[in-house]
């Protein structure tokens, strides 16, 4: 039976963890995850245990999968909406839109200013914890039935073609956001005026990438 002192204990545990994820976050997102120490992160947390980071989190891998869940868990059920859209009929832009807008509508919904996209870019730039950001979004039951749905539209195309174009697609994904985001929290200019407009328009570029003619090498 849970005790109201072991209640509490657990809710200053989450509320800890939560501060320290929001920190890292953040951090990360605007330096980079290797510039960025512990002790870096548990003084903007506020955690007057400079190993409070390590204790709970462990290594800067263990923490950089843990933010990616926060995220990616709200994510999969904005996917698992638009996946109940779909049918039989659903064609190539539309299976590009069930990709793109799910995280657009998440960071929507996040306020201003968030650091996921920015978090995402500098993640995907490290060799090594890019592994753990394609290994955690791979977990994915919905994603796996977009990607399968949005292969089963694509033009016949070579397999090295094949690949440029996802290498392309992933690449507009990932910054596209990651500087929507960055113009947001500096209060500057963006293209669009909607993380919703910003989606369509990500959503007609990789549409156009896979559609696009392919120019045989000189």
């Amino acid at each position: 039976m849970t005790t109201g002192g072991g209640t509490a204990k657990a809710d200053r545990v989450s509320a800890t963890r939560a501060q320290i994820l929001t920190a890292a976050e953040r951090l990360f997102a605007e330096h980079g995850v290797v510039a960025v120490s512990n002790r870096q992160i548990g003084e903007a947390a506020k955690q007057g245990n400079t190993a409070a980071v390590g204790y709970h989190f462990g290594g800067k891998a263990d923490l950089v999968r843990a933010i990616m869940r926060k995220h990616t868990e709200r994510i999969e059920r904005l996917r698992l909406r638009m996946l109940a859209e779909t049918d039989s009929t659903t064609g190539l832009r539309d299976w590009v839109g069930c990709l793109v807008r799910p995280t657009a509508e998440h960071l929507a919904a996040s306020g201003n200013p968030t650091w996921f996209a920015r978090f995402s870019a500098q993640v995907m730039a490290d060799p090594v914890l890019r592994e753990i950001m394609i290994e955690e979004a791979l977990t994915s039951a919905a994603l796996q039935q977009i990607l399968i749905g949005l292969n089963d539209c694509l033009p016949e195309l070579a397999v090295d073609v094949r690949a440029e174009r996802w290498d392309m697609a992933r690449q507009l994904m990932v910054h596209m956001y990651a500087e929507r985001e960055r113009a947001l929290a500096e209060g500057t200019r963006t293209p669009r005026s909607s993380w919703a407009d910003a989606a369509t328009g990500l959503t007609d570029a990789i549409a156009g990438i896979w559609l696009a003619p392919v120019t045989a090498p000189s």
